[in-house]
């Protein structure tokens, strides 16, 4: 049996919200599910997440500045698959997905990030730093993107998302492994809000 709960990235930090009844509103109303009162942007009774027998969907209920999955606006009835990012006026939120017994779920929230280098450091963070750097959730940045900020080559960033990719366990192939490292890099705890906010002035070459 899957235990479902929605992260919730504020200012201050990360809430863990369990979905343990059918439906959970999102609004800045109080008397919602996950309330999230201090984004200007979100609407009172912002979306909603429904429970069906197959799995978990999220529905905007006509927000002014509607609801986000990955990124783009949903129109519909959306399913959620476990590590989706949500965006919510300027707030995100990720739905996870864990299944009971697993030796690494209901514990993994804790669990600490891998060791780094520097450089690996300032890749994760040059990955992450768009998540947190306009009103709506983005994409993390492009391999391009990263070798600009980093001033390094495009095979230099790939070569350091392979070690990462190994290092935060994330083995398939598909085109969201970008989104699923910056996911865990921030859920980990091997980059903090306060460094994804922060405005990179001095690039340093690449080593």
């Amino acid at each position: 049996m899957a235990v479902c709960y929605v992260e919730v990235w504020r200012a201050e930090g990360r809430d863990l919200v369990a979905l343990e009844a059918e439906r959970a509103t999102v609004g800045k109303a109080a008397s919602n599910d996950i309330a999230i009162r201090s984004d200007p942007k979100v609407s009172r009774l912002h979306a909603v997440l429904e429970r069906f027998a197959a799995g978990w969907c999220i529905r905007d209920l006509g927000s002014h500045n509607g609801t986000f999955v990955n990124g783009r606006r949903i129109l519909a009835d959306h399913r959620l698959e476990g590590g989706d990012e949500i965006g919510v006026g300027q707030t995100r939120l990720v739905f996870r997905m864990e299944e009971q017994g697993r030796h690494d779920t209901a514990t993994q929230a804790a669990e600490g990030a891998p060791g780094l280098t520097l450089r690996e450091r300032e890749v994760l963070l040059a990955l992450c730093r768009p998540l947190f750097a306009g009103d709506l959730f983005t994409e993390p940045s492009s391999i391009r993107e990263m070798a600009t900020e980093l001033v390094v080559t495009e095979a230099a960033i790939k070569q350091h998302l392979l070690h990462l990719y190994d290092k935060f366990g994330i083995h398939d192939e598909t085109s969201r492994r970008r989104v699923r490292l910056a996911n865990e890099a921030i859920r980990r705890g091997a980059v903090s809000l306060a460094e994804l906010r922060a405005k990179r002035t001095v690039p340093e070459q690449a080593k």
